[in-house]
């Protein structure tokens, strides 16, 4: 099956191409859905987090605290690289799995960090949801009910947008309305319909 990777950064509309997607049949494969499930409790994930980190990382019903855990990581790189060591494993292997079990001539596994944790190798094509940095910051600013100062260190912390797009195979702007939107995931799709018809075509130059 060819598999699509659909990425952007925050703020870019990757939920809203990934429910137009759904909602043309295509089975859409979510790593934050993904990273969610592989620790709950009773998951060997969860296990090894209290193993290297502490019970406090747990609240009161025995699940992951994910506010305190993002606090004990975004300060300390070496925490975060031993807490990654423990997830992205766990949650390649349950995206492979989704993947096998999917039906259809294609699938879109949406990962917001797939640049910036080098997943490309998962996946068959890069498409990704591209808009300004300014767009972001305002998006961000009117969801969030924050200020520049916080929207630009939440775009900062991610990929840069020349990042993202030297990685692409596919480029969706979305910068319009959400008509808009839905007619360029519409061509997308058609073109990917296309492409998965022919093996020889189902991996980007750069994937072969």
């Amino acid at each position: 099956m060819m598999t699509v990777g659909l990425t952007g950064g925050v703020a870019s509309g990757k939920s809203a191409v990934s429910e137009h997607f759904t909602r043309l049949g295509v089975p859409v494969i979510d790593a934050d859905v993904v990273a969610r499930e592989v620790v709950e409790p009773g998951q060997d994930a969860l296990a090894e987090i209290v193993e290297v980190f502490g019970k406090d990382v747990l609240d009161r019903n025995g699940r992951l605290d994910r506010s305190r855990m993002r606090g004990r990581i975004f300060t300390d790189p070496a925490s975060r690289q031993r807490l990654e060591a423990i997830l992205h494993p766990r949650i390649r292997e349950r995206m492979r799995e989704a993947v096998e079990s999917a039906s259809g001539p294609y699938a879109v596994l949406c990962i917001p960090l797939l640049v910036e944790n080098r997943m490309q190798d998962m996946v068959s094509r890069v498409l990704v949801v591209d808009v300004p940095e300014s767009v972001q910051r305002e998006r961000l600013i009117r969801r969030n009910g924050g200020n520049a100062g916080e929207a630009d260190a939440m775009i900062a912390a991610q990929a840069s947008r020349e990042q993202r797009l030297q990685a692409a195979d596919d480029i969706l702007v979305n910068t319009g309305t959400l008509d808009d939107l839905q007619h360029e995931v519409e061509m997308l799709h058609r073109r990917y319909l296309a492409l998965a018809a022919g093996p020889e075509n189902r991996e980007s130059p750069a994937r072969r």
